[in-house]
């Protein structure tokens, strides 16, 4: 989901209801609150957090968090890699930039 505004209105659709979930949204925001558009992160390890890290404080069961974690992965907002017993989520810089760039300039839906 490099750029958005060629995507077609149905992705877009996706990607906008997965983050209208106030779960979802905190997941995404706390993955990419060290990447903001436009700037960059020092290090791979800055992007990415355990799925367990991504839950805490939100008072979830960790099968919500999974779940909501899913559904940003298939609506192309986040990346995800297991390593181990261990689930690896992290945002895209690239997705950040495409977002912003929707969200300044004309839509052409």
């Amino acid at each position: 989901m490099s750029n958005f505004r060629n995507e077609d209105p149905k992705r877009l659709a996706d990607a906008f209801k997965a983050l209208s979930n106030p779960h979802r949204l905190s997941i995404f925001t706390r993955l990419a609150s060290c990447c903001l558009p436009g700037g960059t992160c020092n290090t791979d390890a800055d992007m990415r957090e355990c799925v367990g890290a991504v839950g805490k404080n939100l008072g979830l069961a960790p099968s919500t968090i999974s779940h909501h974690i899913k559904e940003l992965h298939r609506a192309g907002l986040i990346k995800m890699k297991r390593r181990g017993q261990t689930v690896e989520c992290w945002v895209d810089p690239e997705t950040l930039d495409a977002l912003a760039t929707f969200f300044k300039g004309p839509i052409n839906v």
